[in-house]
């Protein structure tokens, strides 16, 4: 749609590393299937991206997954979070254990076949990296697939939909960090840095993101009427190609997680054993009463 521009945010669930929501086995590897499952946080700058893109210029912003049923609830955290209109979700046991490279395969698919049951796109945003893979390469690996341009490491962005162009600022790392400006032909890819920060300088900006949180509200609420999940036969998928079958990765070993180290230092204390308890009440008597050290010495 001419003036407008249709977004795509490519989203992954990832287990929730937060203190306390980790749960290990007894060699420190990680259990999926105890720890709960979060959007990864940096495809939550990309969806940010795309509300940005959506606010100044219009049109539409969909999310899409591959995963699990449960990533349905990432989608919906989407959706409540940065307003996606629509929600899409590559889900079948045809595509278990994928590693990066049959990921952006089933990715491609699902982007062709939106492109030929919904609509044209202009942006594919994409985090910079998982919080569990680590590798970053998704993103580009689809871009690839695709064969679109990409632009990485983008801390800022404007968009010409008239001229279809993508105008974008990105971190360069090296002995100093810089900041070049790129341009890129739509369709395109789009792979945001963790320091993207979102921009609403106007009014009418600031009012347009406040409408589309109010409209947001009752569309989560009936998450499931806006997502459509398709599975390998949908996405036209030889099962050769997908899932472990077609992942090349080969792992060698996985280390145990580490565990945190425990922050404070522990004394244990039988509680029938009357001098410890004594020791204990010592310890405790100045913070009880409020007169420790520092009290006492105000107080004289």
């Amino acid at each position: 749609m001419e003036g407008t521009v249709r977004s795509i945010v490519l989203t992954k669930g990832v287990p929730d590393f937060s203190e306390g929501a980790v749960s290990f086995d007894e060699d420190g590897h990680l259990e999926r299937g105890k720890t709960p499952t979060v959007m990864n946080p940096n495809d939550e700058v990309a969806l940010r991206a795309a509300l940005q893109t959506r606010v100044r210029h219009g049109g539409h912003v969909s999310g899409m997954s591959m995963g699990p049923p449960g990533y349905g609830d990432v989608l919906r955290e989407a959706m409540e979070s940065v307003y996606t209109d629509d929600n899409y979700l590559l889900s079948d046991r045809e595509l278990a254990a994928s590693d990066t490279w049959a990921t952006a395969i089933t990715l491609s698919a699902g982007l062709e076949t939106y492109q030929a049951e919904v609509g044209d796109i202009d942006l594919v945003f994409a985090g910079f990296k998982t919080a569990d893979g680590e590798t970053g390469q998704t993103g580009p690996q689809t871009a690839w697939a695709m064969d679109w341009p990409i632009v990485t490491h983008v801390v800022a962005l404007e968009v010409d939909p008239d001229e279809r162009r993508l105008r974008a600022k990105r971190l360069v790392e090296g002995d100093v960090d810089e900041i070049e400006t790129v341009e890129a032909p739509l369709p395109c890819f789009v792979i945001t840095d963790p320091e993207f920060e979102p921009s609403y300088r106007q009014a009418s900006h600031r009012l347009t993101r406040k409408r589309l949180r109010e409209e947001t509200r009752e569309r989560a609420a009936d998450h499931d009427d806006h997502l459509t999940t398709w599975n390998h036969e949908d996405l036209n998928l030889d099962p050769d190609y997908i899932g472990l079958d077609g992942s090349p990765t080969i792992v060698s070993s996985v280390d145990p997680i580490p565990k945190a180290p425990s922050e404070r230092e522990a004394t244990m204390v039988d509680p029938t054993d009357a001098d410890a308890m004594d020791d204990v009440l010592e310890e405790l008597r100045p913070h009880a009463a409020g007169t420790s050290d520092h009290a006492t010495e105000a107080g004289d």
